[in-house]
């Protein structure tokens, strides 16, 4: 008789049939498709007098995917759950945990940054216990999702219109962009001119440096134009006056490289290189993370987790990257030590910046 597979369970079927084909025999790895359990839509399903109890019930669709789980956990070994590493997968994680009657404080949850054969194995070796902390916060969200959506939106279709929604973040950005707009239409326009000209710089040489020059000073004092006839007087006094050169200041300008990849900043890096909507660039995105195919190599994920607001990258990809440039490139080309970028103040900084894995 055949021993008992191993149950690995993820979210994605892309990323379920990508892992099969480095875990092979021994493993069986299943897609819960996302959420598997959540608050009834015909409720509010919070309980606010009784600590905020939460009322879950399986979600409409989901029966069969989690009739499959159940087979396939009863003949299993061991179970592990690698829903993605956030707050929304540890939560998945519980969900399933409670549904198969498992214990949620023994190692069963395994997570990892990149899906590659190295980092799933490295993380079927570490296992730990559902981070509940992480499962409370998720909870805390969907409770306020549910307890600011459903009390408001009753009121916005009394008093504005039927079908509208309010919601935890879209509220507060709603009143952001009113007060924005508030801000514009209380704004008082001051007019004001500037003069520029382009000039041209003979060199020693022969050759002609081009640059261009502004008016700053009339009179030893700061040209403030307010309006098109001050603006003319002062064209008409510069414009067939000698201009002379008293200094050049030479220099070198160092330019920092960018920061890493958070979602943010890869999304509009999208939109303002390849015109990509937000949706399409998540897509895609999403499709590298989960597994491409390359020739010679098989099915691999070719960048790291794509939800992060951290612009840290991990001291493995750190020394991989230093050991790389100067073979690539030369030792000149190695900075002494390694750049390194401030994140934002208030950035959560659970997983590093999105980067290749390659």
């Amino acid at each position: 008789m055949a021993a008992a597979s191993k149950l690995i369970i993820v979210e994605s079927p892309a990323k379920a049939r990508t892992i099969a084909k480095f875990l092979g025999r021994g493993y069986k790895v299943e897609a819960s498709q996302g959420h598997i359990r959540d608050l009834p839509k015909s409720q509010l399903g919070v309980d606010v007098s009784h600590d905020f109890a939460m009322k879950y019930i399986t979600i409409h669709g989901r029966g069969k995917i989690l009739t499959k789980i159940r087979k396939e956990a009863k003949n299993a070994s061991k179970i592990y759950l690698a829903t993605d590493p956030d707050r929304e997968g540890e939560a998945i994680s519980w969900h399933l945990a409670q549904t198969l009657g498992m214990d949620v404080n023994a190692p069963c949850r395994i997570e990892f940054h990149e899906i590659t054969q190295k980092a799933v194995q490295n993380a079927l070796a570490h296992p730990r216990a559902i981070d509940l902390n992480r499962v409370d916060a998720q909870q805390a969200r969907r409770a306020l999702d549910r307890l600011v959506g459903y009390k408001i939106s009753p009121l916005l279709w009394a008093k504005v219109k039927k079908g509208l929604s309010a919601g935890r973040v879209q509220s507060v950005a709603t009143r952001l962009v009113v007060d924005r707009e508030q801000d514009i239409e209380d704004f008082i326009p001051e007019e004001y001119w500037d003069i520029t000209a382009n000039a041209l710089l003979p060199s020693a040489r022969g050759r002609k440096t081009t640059f261009s020059l502004r008016l700053n000073t009339l009179d030893d004092q700061k040209a403030e134009l307010h309006n098109e006839q001050e603006a003319n007087a002062a064209y008409q006094r510069v414009e067939n006056a000698r201009f002379a050169v008293y200094g050049i200041k030479r220099g070198e300008k160092k330019k920092v490289p960018a920061p890493p990849f958070t979602t943010s900043s890869l999304q509009q890096e999208a939109g303002r290189k390849l015109n990509f909507t937000t949706q399409k660039t998540m897509q895609v995105v999403q499709q590298l993370y989960e597994g491409v195919d390359l020739e010679g190599e098989g099915t691999q994920g070719i960048v790291t987790y794509i939800r992060t607001d951290s612009v840290r990258v991990s001291q493995e990809a750190l020394d991989a990257v230093r050991a790389y440039i100067p073979q690539r490139y030369g030792a000149e080309y190695l900075p002494e030590t390694p750049n390194e970028f401030k994140g934002r103040r208030n950035a959560q900084d659970a997983h590093e910046a999105i980067r290749p894995t390659m």
